[in-house]
This record gives C-alpha cells, structure tokens and sequence, in this order.
C-alpha cells in the first residue's frame, strides 16, 4: 500500500474546542430556557423576529419559489417518500410463542414527536428537509418540528416549501447548537422531540451527541465522507470531478480515492487543483482536499476492499471493471454506487434513497445504487440551492 497524498489536518484539538463551545450553550439554555436562545439568536444570526414560521410569512416564501424548481423538489419528495415506504413495509410487526404458553411480539409504534433538522449554513440543503420530515411522516409520528438557519430575514423559501409539502406541524427559523436544544427541549410552544434526526456542521453534530440519551438520535453524523474506487478503466477527471463534487460540502469534508493504478492516482492528483480553481466553491474544494484528502494505491483489488473497508466511508463508488465482484467482496460503508453513471448525487438528491436515515434505521445500512438511466439524478442545482 502506498499512500500518494495524506491529509494535513489533525483535527483533535478543534475536536475538544467544539465539546467545550456546545456544553457551555447547552448548559445555559437548560437554565435560562427562551432567554438564552434569544441571546444567541442574536449573536450568531442578528435575529430579532419570532422564532415559528407563521402560515402568511411561509406562504411569502413559497411564492418566491419558481416553479422549476417547485417540480423538482415534487420530483425529489415523491421519489424519496416511495422509498421510505417501501422501508416501512419491510419492518413488520408479529407475534411468536416460545413455549407452551409463552407468547412474545413486537410492535411497530412511532415517536410522538420527531425534531428535524436542516442544515442552512454554506448552502440550502433541500433534500435534507425532504428526506427527514418525509421519513418521519411515512413511520406515522404525530408531531414533526422542522428547525433550519435564517439566511438573512428567513429561512431559505424553497426549505420552507420543502418543509410545508413533506409534511412539518411547526417550523422553526433558527440553526445552530440553540436550535437543536429548542427541539430537544420543547422551547417556544413546540413539543419536546423524542428524537433528533438531520445532519449539521460539527456543532450540531456535537449538541446531538451530548443531548443523546435525554433524547433518542439517528446518528453523529460529522462532516460528509466519500470516497471513490477506480482501476486503469477510469476517466481520470471523472474521478476528480466526482470527487471535488464532495469535497465542496465544507472545508473539513474528507474525500478518498483507492486504487490500484498509479497513473490514475498521479493524474487525479494533478487535476484536483485545476478543477477546484474553475469551481465558484473552489477555495473550500481546496481546503477540503489538503487538509483531508487522501490518495491510497493498493496492488490488488482485495487489497483495496481492506483498505476501503477500514475507512468505511459514508460514500463510496465503484468506477471500475466488474461491479458484482465489489458489491459482493466489499462489507462497510454507508451507501454503495456501481459505475459512472451512478454518482454520490443521486443518493444525496433525489433518486429516492435516503441520506439521512439509512444509518439510523440499519445501522451502518449499505443501500446499494445501480440507477440504469445515468441521468436519473437530474441536475437541479440552482444557485445555492441544493436539491
């Protein structure tokens, strides 16, 4: 094994710097209560207004959406919902008994109240709005509470219509480590969550870990992790393309490229940079990829299952010969896409499967995409939208 790039960052200390930072908000919005959330509303995103979407403001922002774009998000709800049911059904209740007279069973009972959150920071993530309220709505939770950052004097319009159409009892205008606690704790008239779904930066991630056990999480999700397995058949800037596609989720978003050429991991190398400088998001491209990038060549195939299984990305496409040999050797990631054709963007838009909930809802569940149309994904990428 030869390592071709490493990445830069040790990120423990940032690490420790995130813990302390979360447990001293959480400590003071448990004794200050809506005091301290207006506080740090104020500090984080000069927000003075209420909190809860009310029906006129979110109806404003909905007929600011186009309608382009309200066919796509449709498109993405419906493909996402159809997949979350099928998940339901597959989870069924019944009833056994062990010996004479010993009868056990399970049932199938929702939460009574699902929080949901959805990022806003760098981007509007729609498709984090659609896949975490749908989820909820489709398991059958009574009350689903759906927080998101302002950007400016509201929430992006088209999360709010992603949010009203997949199925939100209460929106609230608020991110950060304050607005996980408003939902865990059942501040401004909303009901306490019983758990805490959607992915965030390293501060929400961390206020869910720390709130975990007082109320129920999917998972810690961290920063985006993909990674790309590719032989001599890849297109080298395939490879780069998909891999800076990635790597613009945020500057500490790590992305991996395991090989078993030299000439294709050299090319990438050299190409990384030259696309990241055509990218508008090009300076976090580059953050990313220096500092977590990383470029690993084995010698054989299985020797890059191993190497690929110990990394166990939450991404990871095949680009290479033979996709049954890799769905059939390969056992840890969190999603699986086989060929070109299918790219990371179609689990994390709008092909149907699920982003957020599959590691909640299997674990470390491997939802494999084989998507036989390679523009199933369809390009619904309008200025800092992200579908």
């Amino acid at each position: 094994m030869e390592h071709l790039k490493r990445a830069e960052a040790d990120p423990e200390a940032e690490d420790r710097k995130i813990c302390e930072t979360v447990e001293t908000m959480i400590a003071r919005i448990r004794d200050e209560g809506e005091d301290a959330v207006k506080s740090y509303a104020r500090e984080f995103d000069g927000w003075e207004d209420d909190f809860i979407l009310g029906d006129e403001k979110k109806a404003d922002l909905i007929a600011e959406v186009p309608d382009a774009d309200k066919e796509d998000i449709h498109f993405a709800h419906a493909q996402v919902k159809l997949f979350a049911e099928a998940q339901r059904q597959s989870i069924t209740e019944f009833d056994i008994e062990t010996e004479p007279g010993v009868k056990l069973g399970q049932r199938i009972v929702p939460v009574e109240c699902a929080g949901c959150y959805v990022p806003g920071g760098r981007y509007a993530y729609v498709a984090s709005a659609i896949m975490s309220i749908t989820t909820a709505k489709v398991a059958g939770v009574p009350f689903i509470v759906a927080a998101s950052p302002p950007r400016g004097k509201s929430i992006a319009p088209a999360v709010a219509y992603a949010m009203d159409i997949a199925g939100a009892d209460m929106i609230i205008e608020m991110g950060g480590v304050h607005g996980i606690a408003t939902m865990a704790f059942g501040l401004f008239g909303s009901k306490p969550a019983d758990i805490l779904i959607g992915p965030g930066n390293a501060y929400v991630a961390e206020a869910k870990r720390q709130l975990f056990g007082e109320v129920g999480i999917d998972l810690i999700a961290g920063p985006t992790e993909s990674a790309i397995i590719a032989d001599d058949t890849a297109d080298p800037m395939t490879v780069a393309i998909d891999l800076a596609s990635q790597a613009e989720h945020g500057p500490n978003s790590p992305v991996w490229l395991f090989t078993t050429s030299k000439e294709l991991a050299e090319s990438v190398a050299r190409i990384m940079p030259q696309i990241a400088h055509d990218m508008p998001s090009g300076d976090v491209v580059m953050a990313a990829w220096k500092n977590y990038g990383e470029i690993i060549i084995g010698e054989t195939r299985e020797e890059i299952c191993t190497i690929s299984d110990s990394y166990a990305s939450e991404h990871l496409q095949i680009i290479a010969k033979d996709h049954d040999w890799w769905k059939e050797n390969l056992k840890n990631y969190g999603s699986l896409f086989l060929g070109e054709g299918s790219t990371v963007t179609h689990g994390d838009k709008c092909s149907g499967t699920n982003h957020i909930t599959r590691g909640a809802l299997h674990g470390r569940a491997k939802c494999d995409e084989i998507p036989q149309n390679p523009h199933l994904a369809r390009d619904i990428t309008r200025g800092e939208q992200r579908i």
